[in-house]
């Protein structure tokens, strides 16, 4: 438990560090090392599969494409005196709208009953909690094959919204570098 307890501190720090951070590059690195404490907080809950993707996929390949991202934009060469003297304001209006929108959103009612047309999810702890053991698992099925299955039946709104908010972030910077170059 205490190590649990340091790792998770090293990581909520790390978050922290990633968010205050003003090089981007920095940032990333601070990242990186979350994606390491998370992935050492799988290997706690016996989920070694977890672990290593968290490490092949996100301390790899997605760290590479945020490098190359921040790479691209190249956000030292940003001149600071050409930005429009109301935009701070109106960031703030529109960020209290949103905020406001998302509080209404869940207060009627309309995410649950959303939700509710989808198979319950169970928590992630009671299905891979015990080592080689999914509750739900057709019987010959390992782990990995067991977590492919729930991913891609339960869990498939979730990660396809998730593969489109990375290309439309990968989309929107090589838009916005393009517009800088000219």
């Amino acid at each position: 438990m205490i190590f649990f307890l340091i790792i998770a501190v090293i990581a909520a720090v790390a978050g922290i560090a990633m968010v205050a951070a003003r090089n981007p590059v920095h940032s990333a690195l601070f990242l990186v090392l979350n994606f390491f404490c998370l992935a050492i907080l799988y290997l706690t809950l016996n989920a070694q599969f977890l672990a290593a993707i968290q490490i092949f996929v996100y301390a790899g390949a997605i760290m590479v494409l945020f490098l190359f991202v921040i790479t691209l934009l190249n956000p030292g060469r940003e001149a600071y005196g050409t930005r429009l003297p109301a935009q701070r304001p109106l960031a703030v209006v529109l960020g209290l709208a949103l905020l406001a929108e998302v509080v209404l959103l869940l207060q009627s009612g309309t995410v649950s009953a959303l939700l509710g047309k989808f198979p319950p999810a169970r928590p992630f702890v009671e299905q891979f909690s015990q080592p080689g053991l999914i509750s739900n698992a057709p019987s010959g099925l390992g782990n990995t094959q067991a977590l492919g299955a729930e991913l891609f039946t339960a869990y498939l709104l979730p990660f396809e919204i998730t593969s489109v908010l990375l290309l439309i972030a990968v989309v929107g910077a090589v838009v916005v570098a393009k517009r800088q170059l000219r």
